[in-house]
């Protein structure tokens, strides 16, 4: 009995085993179905060609190209020469042939509507005489300017497709766009004509200082100069932004390219098509950045927010009782977390709209409701021309911001306040500034080779800087008592 007893443990022990290494294999059987199945999704995900995608919208995309007519004017003396130098018979030339040159420059634009409708950059057909658009069959049609908008960058023109059947895409909602998800570019770059390339959105909201409205995508499809104007497509075949500006130093691609993300410009565009100009909702605010400091002095419970620095006389916000101090929290149920955020959620609200708007006073949350204005009118009648010079300055296509140096300030980033000087107070992640390590609270000592000691001065030196076709600004600055020389360039808006 004791040996049979034995004989039944020890295969009861087996069956144990058995069992224990079966559960074992099929573990690692369903184990490897789920990171099978892990990389079929991943690779669906990814997509194997984006043939379809091209050969479906590529007819959409259109060349555009433009001629200007530029007046040298009749009373400008030519330049005088030695008798017998090779200049002399080319300027006695060139003044024969009279005073006025032409220039042309390329773009790209797309066609929202079968109508003849298009869309680019503003900055593709500014001051153009003559519009051509060069449809991807080749066929050519003379635009007309239905309107433009310099703060966006946006311009939709019309041609008359006399009756052929054209192509026309749809703008997406760029809100639902993540960060890594794919994109597709099609363009004219360097006038080769209709050219796709591929990459994934790498930033969202970015602010390069074009303009009051950025709401830039950052993406490293590749985009170079005759792409602005250009659609970016998701992969539903939607336009989700407008090619418009690139970061180079040689002048190529190096995978920073900028658009206008499509939820900016849905408005402006049905604006200007509609009306031929924007209407813009006005709330009637001059503000600024709240700081660390704001935001402790103000007993806020988090650094965001617009600090209200002035109020319009007669405008929209002293109506609705708005005042100087106020942190403006949150606009018609959208929150502002930094300052520059809320011109563009006012601008895009509509006209003689009635608002919620969250401040907070006294520590104290208050909502109040105020009607808006239209921002066009406002600068028409002047009421705009009024505005005080702002604490800060951004500059956007370097990357960061500035203001002078103050005790609030000083106090702020330990340092001590000792003359004139200009501090730094924002840098922008992505942008050349923060690529080249500076950040908030050096303080510049030289332009160049010019010193310091005002904001006035550095702004105008990047600006002479900037019209000089520079690449770049070289300034040194001061950080933790060690000085040294940053060289920073422009992050370059593609013609």
């Amino acid at each position: 009995m004791l040996i049979t007893a034995r004989m039944n443990q020890k295969q009861n022990k087996a069956q144990v085993d058995f069992h224990a290494i079966m559960m074992k294999m099929l573990m690692g059987v369903a184990l490897g179905f789920t990171m099978l199945a892990f990389s079929i999704t991943q690779a669906m995900a990814r997509p194997d060609s984006f043939a379809d995608l091209a050969e479906n919208l590529s007819p959409a995309v259109v060349n555009i190209s433009t001629t200007t007519v530029i007046s040298r004017g009749g009373d400008q003396e030519m330049p005088q020469f030695p008798p017998g130098s090779p200049f002399e018979e080319f300027f006695k030339e060139f003044g024969e042939r009279g005073q006025t040159r032409r220039a042309q420059s390329l773009g790209s634009g797309f066609i929202i509507d079968t109508a003849g409708i298009v869309v680019t950059n503003n900055h593709v057909i500014e001051n153009a005489d003559q519009i051509t658009i060069t449809l991807s069959n080749d066929d050519t049609y003379e635009a007309e300017v239905v309107g433009r908008d310099a703060k966006t960058d946006i311009a939709v023109l019309k041609f008359d497709p006399k009756g052929a059947d054209i192509t026309a895409v749809s703008l997406g909602d760029s809100d639902t766009l993540r960060v890594g998800d794919w994109v597709l570019a099609i363009g004219n770059p360097f006038g080769l004509g209709g050219t796709v390339t591929a990459g994934i959105v790498s930033a969202r909201g970015r602010d390069i200082g074009s303009g009051p409205y950025d709401d830039f995508i950052q993406t490293d499809a590749s985009i170079n100069r005759g792409n602005s104007g250009g659609p970016l497509f998701d992969m539903d075949g939607s336009v989700i932004g407008i090619n418009t500006a690139i970061f180079s130093q040689s002048g190529g691609s190096v995978g920073i390219g900028f658009a206008i993300s499509s939820n900016l410009a849905t408005q402006v565009i049905d604006q200007l098509v509609e009306y031929g100009r924007t209407r813009r909702g006005w709330l009637g605010v001059f503000i600024q950045e709240v700081t660390d400091a704001v935001a402790e002095s103000l007993g806020l419970e988090e650094v965001a927010g617009a600090l209200v620095s002035n109020v319009t006389e007669g405008g929209p916000a002293e109506s609705g009782n708005i005042e100087p101090g106020d942190v403006i929290i949150s606009f018609d149920g959208k929150k502002i977390e930094r300052s520059r955020d809320l011109p563009r959620i006012v601008a895009e609200t509509d006209v003689d709209k009635t608002v919620d708007v969250e401040i907070v006073r006294n520590s104290k949350t208050i909502t109040l409701k105020v009607k808006l204005g239209e921002l066009e009118q406002a600068e028409n009648g002047g009421l705009l021309s009024a505005a005080p010079q702002t604490d800060q300055k951004s500059f956007g296509d370097l990357g960061f911001s500035a203001e002078q140096l103050d005790a609030e300030l000083a106090s702020e980033y330990g340092l001590e306040e000792e003359g004139e000087a200009v501090i730094v107070t924002e840098v922008i992640q992505g942008l050349p500034a923060a690529e080249k390590g500076l950040q908030a609270g050096d303080v510049i000592v030289r332009f160049g080779q010019s010193r310091i000691s005002t904001l006035d001065q550095l702004a105008k030196g990047i600006d002479d800087a900037r019209e000089a076709g520079r690449s770049g600004v070289l300034m040194l600055i001061n950080r933790d008592g060690q000085t040294r020389f940053i060289q920073i360039a422009f992050a370059q808006k593609e013609e």
